[in-house]
């Protein structure tokens, strides 16, 4: 397990209870004590927690996230999705990230990175995105630039919707998007639940040299209302380890290179 990876699992421990003991980080990571404080006193730095005498408890922030976003299905699997997503992203990427659990989920494990939060003259790392939560999220990151769309909130899922969103989004270059769906079939392609989010999705899609797909394999094979397009213009799905046998051959058919968390 390298740093980033240790960091990670140590946000884990202290999301399960909201707080974590240096002895729970000794016994359940396999660490020595002076590297349990070293990562909880790098966390603290970056706003990710409070240190406390002999651990932790979770940083409080300024706001609050729908329950579907604290009670959320999948979660573990969400993680290792972001963990994978995170592996294709290198300092100094311009990211794209829709609205959505899984992307959520991937700005925790990039904003936990040591290279990204190390501090410097310059931000080690864009962020463009029109969800509101994500972007208040990230402001507390200094060394990330956070660019948020404009648009009309969509509260179901906190993101910005419209031609406001889409204006910005045009205007702007992305190195990797991801993307997260309702829905993807290796026939129908991807899609979501609400066509002003599938036409803001599509177009971070497009503005990125790479776009990926983020879903869990709960969602492999369901199509939901509206269409983000073919999957040709996705270079990856990134899914868990419950993706069938049969669903990786019918993407590898499509053309789709599915990578398993």
């Amino acid at each position: 397990m390298n740093r980033a990876e240790r960091l990670a699992a140590v946000l884990d421990l202290l999301a399960d209870s909201g707080q974590v003991e240096v002895d729970d980080i000794i016994s359940k990571l396999g660490v020595s004590a002076a590297t349990a404080r070293r990562d909880l006193d790098t966390l603290a730095q970056q706003q990710l927690l409070t240190r406390t005498r002999g651990g932790a408890i979770g940083q409080s922030v300024a706001y609050d996230l729908p329950a579907r976003y604290k009670q959320e299905r999948h979660a573990p699997e969400k993680l290792l999705i972001a963990r994978a997503a995170s592996a294709l992203v290198t300092r100094g990427d311009v990211v794209g990230l829709c609205g959505g659990t899984t992307s959520t989920a991937i700005s925790g494990v990039l904003s936990s990175r040591a290279d990204i939060a190390e501090a410097g003259p310059h931000a080690n790392l864009t962020v463009v995105t029109n969800a509101i939560n994500i972007a208040a999220q990230l402001a507390m990151r200094p060394q990330i630039k956070t660019v948020v769309t404009g648009g009309v909130v969509h509260a179901r899922s906190y993101e910005l919707v419209g031609a406001y969103a889409e204006s910005v989004l045009d205007q702007v270059r992305l190195d990797l998007a991801f993307i997260g769906v309702n829905g993807v079939d290796a026939t129908i392609g991807a899609t979501v639940n609400d066509e002003r989010e599938a036409a803001v999705n599509a177009l971070m899609a497009r503005r990125a040299t790479r776009a990926v797909l983020v879903a869990d394999s709960s969602k492999i094979g369901h199509v939901a209302f509206a269409a983000l397009g073919t999957l040709d213009q996705f270079s990856a799905l990134i899914t868990d380890a419950g993706i069938s046998a049969q669903q990786l051959a019918a993407f590898s058919e499509a053309g789709l290179e599915v990578i398993v968390a």
